[in-house]
């Protein structure tokens, strides 16, 4: 499926096991998360065991649709695993940009390009990416219009944007709530449906079927219990 959505604990917990059993588990230990928050150590703490499930989906989408010597843009890059995973898979053009001025901190930084860059408004060329990955990040401070905007404009046609957005089937008030210092937006079922739809007045279609229904949710954070909605659209050449 292309569209689909973390159904319990129990598949972030396998994710993270089979991750590990490839050896593609990128988090940094409890006790160098430490040592970097007393500032005994620098460096930037990577991953987190609740970003497990899409993180994988993902990696895997990659494996599967896009060469190792493709361009993969990743937005949201600080503290995400994915560039660090693909690097591992020998994946050899990769670029990440976030807001965090620390992003220049990430891991194989000889190997990885980062940028302190808004991922709405960057300076890259067009058509510049065979694929776009998203972790959690479009849901904070999300404006459909400018997003989609941007990305179909570094997306190659028939390239993808593969991402994760926070979920929940019916609205979750998160208004006055500012993490990262942006609104944050749980998306629900119409909200995604419709952001789908938008997507799809750029160029972005889905690349199989879409199940969307949840049995629990999986994911605490804030106050709010919800689950991650995973999904990989496809630029049309």
């Amino acid at each position: 499926m292309s569209a689909e959505v973390l159904l319990s604990h129990a598949q972030n917990v396998k994710a993270r096991t089979e991750m590990t059993r490839r050896g593609l588990n990128c988090t940094s230990s409890l006790f160098k998360r430490i040592l970097r928050k007393v500032h005994f150590i620098g460096g930037v703490s990577v991953g987190e065991c609740n970003k497990s499930w899409d993180v994988l989906k993902s990696v895997e989408f990659i494996e599967k649709n896009v060469l190792p010597d493709k361009a993969v843009l990743d937005i949201g890059a600080y503290g995400s695993e994915m560039l660090c995973l693909l690097h591992q898979l020998e994946y050899s053009d990769l670029t990440g940009v976030d807001l965090n001025p620390k992003i220049i901190q990430m891991p194989h930084q000889d190997k990885i390009r980062y940028f302190k860059i808004d991922f709405m408004q960057t300076s890259f060329d067009s058509a510049s990416f065979d694929a776009v990955t998203a972790i959690s990040v479009i849901e904070h401070g999300f404006d459909s219009h400018k997003l989609l905007a941007e990305l179909s404009r570094l997306t190659k046609p028939g390239g993808y944007l593969i991402a994760s957005v926070d979920y929940w089937p019916s609205k979750i008030d998160t208004s006055g709530m500012y993490p990262f210092g942006m609104p944050w937006n749980i998306f629900s079922k119409d909200e995604l449906l419709a952001f789908f739809k938008e997507a799809a007045a750029f160029g972005y279609q889905l690349c199989g079927d879409m199940h969307l229904d949840v049995i629990e949710p999986s994911i605490l954070w804030k106050g709010k219990r919800y689950t991650f909605a995973w999904f990989a659209l496809k630029k049309v050449e």
